[in-house]
């Protein structure tokens, strides 16, 4: 017969035990998740390990020799903890979709990747058609569009966890779920902090005048904050619907987007306010082309104020600023029609007779002055 105190003594964990076990639940990562309709919280056994050599158990005292010297006295110790019952082992067990979810998405992907194809036949026909001039940045905003392509993230396999029949402690990726769940510090502290302020609360007509009255006043504060919060959010949505009626659902404007959202507290309060248009776009928008157009203009005023700045010193200025104007008059002649000032032909000649007679005068006063 065996001693059943044998047995007690056996199961009973040491105060180094408890201290090491409390350190792995506190500091190793786990996951949560269910096993047979309870919520547990699992590991892994090399991540433990891991922590265990990084541990103060794993670096020799005055006196003392390190607990933990290699990832094979880890996972020893490990399975002293097992029997002590701290945890468990367990086992993943794979869910099987069934067939006609599987038929669904690749009906789906069929479906999409037929509709990409057709996109990117289309947008390669645009690009063609566009100048070489355009920047990187438009060709990344194309790369982004909802035709575009993406890289599709692998989908997460699902699984659960059952009772594994071998309770042993192996490194590697094994899975074990905590039975130890200790009081961390931290909710002790605030449970303790609670219950000092509702003894506190309950012996408010004991406090003095002075500390009343500022209590006071701080609820009439706090009513006072809570209650423009939410005049505010009644407010954003009356404005929202004013002007979605009135543009015909085309402009959707949200002040304060963020305030009822789950963000913190300065966050809800950025940014000031959200403008989006869904009205019918032209053509002229889609295409891209008043991009080029303003750039035309652009640079048009900008060489029309270099040959401003060059009309007063001399002769050989002129004569570059008319071969620039020349430039010009050629680039709206051969433009396609979205710049922003046209010259006809006519135009262009009477321009180029003016400039002959006034080259025919300069040459004629010359030889002028040279008799005198």
């Amino acid at each position: 017969m065996r001693d059943p105190s044998a047995a007690h003594e056996v199961s009973e964990p040491t105060k180094e035990e408890k201290a090491v076990a409390k350190h792995l639940r506190f500091n190793c990562p786990t996951k949560s998740t269910n096993m047979m309709g309870h919520r547990v919280d699992y590991f892994t056994a090399s991540k433990a390990v891991d922590c265990l050599l990084d541990s103060k158990w794993a670096k020799a005292k005055k006196g003392e020799e390190a607990v933990f010297t290699s990832r094979d006295s880890a996972v020893d110790y490990c399975n002293r903890l097992l029997k002590k019952q701290f945890f468990h082992r367990a086992l993943k067990v794979m869910k099987k979709r069934p067939e006609k979810e599987l038929k669904k998405e690749k009906k789906e992907e069929k479906e999409k990747a037929k509709s990409d194809s057709s996109k990117e036949e289309e947008k390669k026909g645009k690009k063609e058609k566009k100048r070489d001039t355009e920047g990187d940045s438009k060709k990344e905003k194309n790369d982004d569009s909802p035709g575009s392509p993406k890289k599709k993230k692998d989908a997460k396999k699902k699984f659960k966890l059952e009772p594994h029949e071998d309770q042993l402690f192996l490194d590697g990726n094994e899975v074990y779920v905590w039975i130890y769940d200790p009081v961390h510090f931290k909710t002790f502290a605030m449970g303790l902090i609670l219950v000092i302020a509702v003894i506190a609360a309950t012996l408010f007509p004991l406090w003095p005048a002075e500390m009343r009255v500022g209590v006071y006043y701080l609820s009439v504060a706090a009513g006072c904050f809570v209650a423009s919060i939410l005049l505010l959010a009644v407010a954003r949505c009356i404005l929202f619907l004013i002007i979605w009626l009135v543009t015909g659902g085309r402009h959707h404007f949200w002040f304060l987007p963020n305030l009822t959202a789950d963000v913190g507290f300065i966050d809800s309060f950025r940014p000031l306010y959200t403008h989006e248009y869904k009205g019918p776009r032209s053509s002229k928008k889609s295409d891209g082309k008043p991009t080029d157009a303003t750039k035309a203009q652009k640079s048009d005023s900008e060489e029309k104020s270099d040959g401003e700045k060059k009309d007063g010193d001399g002769e050989e200025d002129d004569e570059e600023n008319t071969d620039s104007d020349r430039r010009e008059d050629e680039g709206s002649q051969h433009s396609n029609g979205n710049d922003f000032e046209m010259i006809t032909r006519e135009e262009l000649d009477q321009h180029t007779e003016e400039e002959q007679e006034e080259e025919e005068e300069e040459h004629e006063a010359t030889p002028s002055t040279v008799k005198t």
